[in-house]
């Protein structure tokens, strides 16, 4: 029997969440996250702790049993640039997040975030439901892949918004993985601050869906009590009667009145449940992902 709180007899081809420690629901584990990158295995730290090493070995010694996973990564977090390194096996030229069928690329390689965030495959299940025939402007792009899980279910075309060139352009290839050139052509990236942007966005409007997943806090661009109003103030230029909006923020220091708040003119819809595997003690300090609609 495994001595990890979590399987690794049937990982299957889908990328997921294996451990969300910062859920609150693993005594002593409250800063590893462990996530399932086939054929990777990663294993996120956040803090420098005594019970780490034992952890890694368990890892390893479960690994020797389990041939499906070609490497162990291991992220520091808690230091400096959060540097990775490779704890077993060899890392393979190319790792994908795979995810109800379709493709992203990743840079497990490289510190920092390595481009897909597991945590909002709810949002984009939903999005990937709403969207046939309709026009998406995708705010805070980052890598695209809720305007991929847009033109995957039909859209008529998405637009998408982020500051971060360099994230727009993986955007860019995350489509040319999944879609030929007629499909991927339908996603249009604008590399731009979103304050100083709003006059492309409202010429190009209206949209029939907005999407407004920001980061909760990202130095001076993105500061949530004071930007997230701006783009309240900004919505009614950009949207019909008949739109739709998926609001999202990851605050723990924020529930989710700070968004019904902010949407009171705005038909709530209601919130996503949790994606699998992230599931936690506190939900309002968790990603809340809640849909609007405008009439």
């Amino acid at each position: 029997m495994s001595s990890l709180p979590f399987p690794l007899s049937t990982l299957g081809s889908d990328s997921r969440r294996l451990l969300h420690g910062r859920g609150g629901l693993y005594v002593a584990l409250e800063h590893v996250a462990i996530d399932w990158f086939a054929p990777v295995l990663l294993v996120t730290l956040y803090a420098d702790k005594e019970t780490n090493s034992p952890l890694l070995q368990s890892i390893l010694t479960e690994i020797k049993n389990t041939p499906a996973i070609a490497a162990l990564v291991v992220q520091k977090r808690y230091l400096p640039k959060a540097p990775k390194s490779i704890l077993y096996g060899k890392l393979p030229t190319q790792v994908f997040a795979e995810e109800s069928g379709l493709r992203y690329h990743l840079n497990l390689d490289r510190n920092q975030n390595h481009g897909f965030f597991l945590d909002m495959k709810a949002g984009r299940d939903w999005v990937r439901s709403q969207a046939s025939g309709q026009r998406v402007l995708n705010l805070f792009a980052y890598t695209c892949s809720l305007s991929v899980a847009a033109i995957a279910g039909g859209a008529e075309s998405v637009l998408n918004l982020d500051m971060a060139s360099n994230a727009l352009s993986t955007g860019r290839r995350n489509h040319h993985l999944n879609f030929e050139s007629a499909l991927s052509e339908k996603a249009r990236y604008l590399p731009h601050d979103l304050f100083k942007s709003w006059g492309r966005l409202v010429r190009e409007a209206p949209y029939d869906l907005v999407l407004i997943d920001p980061p909760s806090q990202q130095g001076k661009s993105f500061q949530v009590e004071k930007d997230y109003p701006k783009i309240l103030r900004r919505l009614p230029e950009l949207i019909t009667p008949q739109s739709h909006i998926l609001a999202c923020l990851n605050s723990p220091h924020h529930d989710e009145s700070f968004l019904t708040n902010l949407f009171k003119d705005y038909h709530n819809l209601g919130r996503l449940s949790p994606s699998l595997g992230f599931e936690d003690s506190q939900p309002a300090a968790a990603l809340k992902c809640i849909s609007f609609a405008a009439g």
